[in-house]
């Protein structure tokens, strides 16, 4: 059978030309056997499509369809695909001012209600594809030309799909189904290195979406998919402990009290890592060794300890400044060695000096309160309850590593996967009461700063660190406004400057955020792959949207996402994202794809087959242990 848009013509030059026989024959006889939804229509252009859609097909739900259609350009056969992002229902006569006024006055007007209706949809083209004439497979082109009116459009299916890609299906790797269907959208994501499975550099991603939409869980895939490459680090900053939550989860153990916190959706990390052969770490503050003043100087700040000694509010800022300053240049305590109990006499001794008493208050009266509770506090139960728990993150413990040593891993051959848990639920799982976003912050640039330095050092040496670091709520540390506080806009800055310099290093960035607007302009415009899902569609998220999509169809079809939480039941959820950028061998146009992410963690590892892996698996270190340190 042939398509009902190949007409003789184009039939003898298939004949003619052995070189269409296998794959592009094929592909017609595909679509031979998908009944036509509609024409082209007019007016098109090569940037839009204008579809007629055929009196069969009215009543189908088409928003969203990934269609294809044949044509010809330069004597080739050349297939375009792309989505329907609007459909228009006209009726000339019914908008004739007098026929007008009696469907107002009768409703319906015979014969003109519903029989001379017409329905007109939009198609935004993302890909093309030509029959390679030598080696017999489908390649990339573009749409020089408008097809003819008449030209018949088709819904896709997966085998249509996997003919075009046929050469490159052990590449493609699938986060869900095409929007508003049930064909799986191929999606590839490649390492920054060289070779046949690199693009070559390091570029950045963002994910945007409300609570809610399904972002984290994007994320989790697509480290998934960058983990399947043994030469790409992974190095994931979590303030929150999403993703530590999914790399310790536990069939036998927390399984189903864990799937209800996550709307059914629970994504055994550890399970597929395994499978994978690909090493990865949790670490937390526990198991982290801290190695700067700076970090000393702000987690005693916000401590319980000054103020137990009576001095608080700004009387606490000049004590934190005097004391290091005395610790660290006038007895030269090295900050591993300031848990040794001798240290913390010198402490006190210091806080009893009177003239270090008068850089912290220059009246006598709280002079002499602080003198009252130096001698009347119990010592032993001030350095057991508040010194020690603090100076023990820098001190070398077992089990515990330098951020260094952890950082030094991303230079083998085979890099990891790291995920260090910064989150708050953490912190008071060690007792640490005092933790904040600032101490977050000052933890991160110190990882940053370690990260930048070694990508500088790989590049010296002309290799790549080959790493992709991730940014959960990107908003509350690379926001657009400027921060008070100075380690927070220190932190910014540095974000701000290795999103711009570090690509040429094989350092990427991923930034997730509940919100697009509140990220830095210049962040937004380095990234070159972007997903935005649910609840961006008002105020700031969607102007800022419109600045980096152009395409106002697309722009429509996105603000038509419901809301995943609106559904009935967990397994009817949809969790919709807007795609941009060259994240799937459809999408190399430019024009944005749209999908529906898989809902479940069996469909996510069945279609990318993640636990059929025959590298051997290892055993992966947590390091979510317990030692003999009590925080």
């Amino acid at each position: 059978m042939i398509l009902h848009n190949i007409n003789n013509n184009d039939n003898n030059k298939i004949k003619n030309n052995d070189s269409y026989l296998n794959c592009d024959i094929k592909l017609n006889q595909l679509l031979s056997n998908t009944e036509p939804i509609g024409t082209i229509g007019s007016p098109s252009s090569t940037s839009e499509i204008s579809l007629n859609i055929l009196q069969s097909a009215v009543t189908k739900k088409l928003i969203g369809e990934l269609v294809i259609f044949r044509y010809i350009q330069e004597s080739k056969s050349h297939y375009s695909l792309g989505q329907i992002t609007e459909i228009e229902l006209r009726n000339v006569l019914l908008e004739d001012p007098t026929i007008k006024s009696v469907a107002r006055q009768r409703g319906l007007v015979n014969p003109i209600s519903g029989i001379q209706d017409t329905h007109v949809g939009k198609l935004l083209c993302s890909a093309v594809f030509s029959n390679n004439d030598e080696e017999n497979f489908f390649d990339t082109s573009l749409l020089g030309t408008v097809p003819a009116t008449g030209t018949y459009i088709h819904v896709t299916n997966d085998n249509i799909l996997n003919s075009l890609l046929e050469k490159h299906l052990d590449k493609i790797f699938y986060l869900g189904f095409v929007y508003g269907s049930q064909t799986k959208l191929p999606m590839w994501f490649k390492h920054f290195g060289n070779g046949i499975e690199g693009a070559g550099e390091a570029y950045h991603l963002g994910i945007f979406g409300t609570t809610g939409s399904g972002k984290s869980t994007l994320a989790k895939m697509i480290l998934m998919a960058y983990a399947k490459y043994p030469e790409m680090g992974l190095f994931v900053f979590d303030p929150v402990g999403e993703f530590s939550k999914d790399a310790m989860f536990d069939n036998a153990t927390n399984g189903l009290n864990y799937q209800s916190k996550n709307n059914g959706f629970s994504l055994n990390i550890k399970e597929i890592l395994n499978s994978l052969g690909k090493k990865f770490e949790i670490v937390n503050i526990r198991n982290l060794i801290l190695d700067r003043w700076e970090l000393f100087e702000e987690i005693l700040y916000e401590s319980s300890f000054f103020p137990n000694l009576s001095i608080k509010g700004e009387n606490k800022r000049d004590a934190v400044n005097v004391l290091i300053n005395e610790i660290k240049n006038r007895l030269h305590i090295s900050l591993t060695n300031l848990i040794e109990l001798e240290s913390f006499q010198q402490v006190l001794n210091i806080l009893r000096n009177p003239n270090i008493q008068l850089l912290i208050y220059s009246t006598a009266e709280p002079r002499a309160r602080l003198n009252t509770v130096l001698s009347e506090v119990d010592a032993n139960y001030l350095y057991d309850r508040f010194w020690k728990p603090i100076c023990q993150l820098f001190h070398y413990r077992p089990g515990a590593q330098t951020v260094d040593s952890l950082l030094k891993r991303f230079t083998n051959d085979e890099k990891p996967l790291v995920i260090v848990d910064l989150s708050l639920q953490s912190a008071h799982n060690l007792k640490l009461d005092y933790w904040n976003e600032t101490i977050q912050a000052l933890i991160l640039k110190r990882i940053l700063y370690g990260l930048i330095n070694l990508g500088e050092k790989s590049w010296e040496q002309n290799t790549s660190l080959n790493t992709l670091v991730v940014l959960d709520e990107a908003h509350r540390f690379a926001r657009r406004e400027k921060y008070e506080n100075s380690d927070l806009e220190n932190l910014r800055l540095t974000l701000l400057d290795a999103v711009r310099t570090t690509r040429k290093y094989g350092l990427g960035w991923m930034f997730i955020s509940t919100s697009i607007s509140s990220v830095h302009k210049d962040i937004l415009q380095q990234l070159r792959i972007m997903f935005c899902g649910f609840g961006l569609s008002i105020g700031t998220d969607l102007a800022t949207l419109r600045e980096l999509v152009s395409d106002h169809n697309a722009l429509k079809l996105y603000q038509s996402f419901t809301d995943p939480a609106t559904s009935f039941s967990t397994k009817s959820r949809k969790y919709s994202f807007m795609s941009q950028g060259p994240v799937s061998p459809l999408s190399f146009a430019g024009t944005p794809l749209f999908l529906n992410v898989f809902n479940s963690s069996e469909t996510f590892v069945k279609e990318n087959k993640l636990l059929s892996y025959t590298k051997k698996s290892i055993s992966n270190s947590l390091t979510y242990t317990q030692d003999n340190y009590d925080f």
